[in-house]
């Protein structure tokens, strides 16, 4: 297939790209730093486009068979709109261009839940503070880009992974419809679990977790590494 990757120079993205070539696909990267993305492959197109921009976005989906999206930004004070305008933009660019099939990367945290394992400490006081505050409009950016989705007539599926951490391997990780009880997810499973919905209609408009089940850091490592960028 040839397959649309929006966000592909980001960690997830440059993951995604690098399993779906594996695998024998075609890949679009689409990045606003094309210089900077470091892959090359004779069944890579390297597409300097801006999610933002609806000419940009309609160019890069031309031809496609399946778009997937990857996108991130950091948490911010200032209103997000990357995630509900890029998602507008596609979506118009998918009915222009007859594509149906599309997966994006959301979040666990915009429907926040307590874990059964997690204590009072991350329940009442970080969960909280992570979704309400610190990411308040990054993911009430992300809840409009379901929105948006979701009211689509496509072929959607909308991926909500837990708390993110980079590794390279694939491990046996848990998808599942709604809320899943797991609060970590490797870039590497999330990656895959993309990948393999590209021609899996079980769960066609459906929003689903992506859990990391082993191997998974503390958190307090993960906070460390992810939020505050230490290693």
């Amino acid at each position: 297939m040839r397959l649309i990757v929006f966000g592909a120079n980001g960690p997830t993205g440059r993951l995604l790209t690098t399993q779906a070539l594996a695998a024998g696909h075609d890949v679009v990267a689409v990045t606003r730093k094309p210089r900077d993305f470091p892959l090359e492959h004779d069944r890579l197109t390297t597409f300097e486009g801006d999610v933002h921009a609806a000419d940009s976005v309609d160019s890069a989906i031309a031809g496609g068979d399946a778009v997937l999206s990857t996108l991130g930004v950091p948490y911010s004070k200032q209103p997000i709109t990357t995630y509900s305008a890029g998602i507008a933009n596609i979506v118009a660019a998918m009915r222009k261009h007859a594509v149906r099939r599309i997966a994006v990367v959301s979040s666990s945290a915009v429907d926040p839940k307590p874990y059964a394992d997690a204590g009072f400490l991350f329940n009442r006081v970080l969960q909280p503070y992570l979704t309400q505050v610190m990411g308040k409009t990054l993911y009430d950016d992300m809840r409009a880009m379901e929105s948006l989705l979701t009211e689509t007539e496509l072929d959607w599926t909308v991926v909500r992974p837990s708390g993110l951490y980079t590794s390279a391997l694939v491990t046996d990780y848990t998808v599942a419809e709604g809320h899943t009880e797991g609060r970590f997810t490797s870039r590497a499973d999330l990656a895959a679990c993309l990948l393999r919905l590209v021609d899996d209609d079980r769960y066609v408009q459906k929003i689903v977790s992506v859990v990391t089940t082993s191997n998974n850091p503390s958190l307090l490592r993960l906070i460390r590494t992810e939020a505050l960028g230490k290693h």
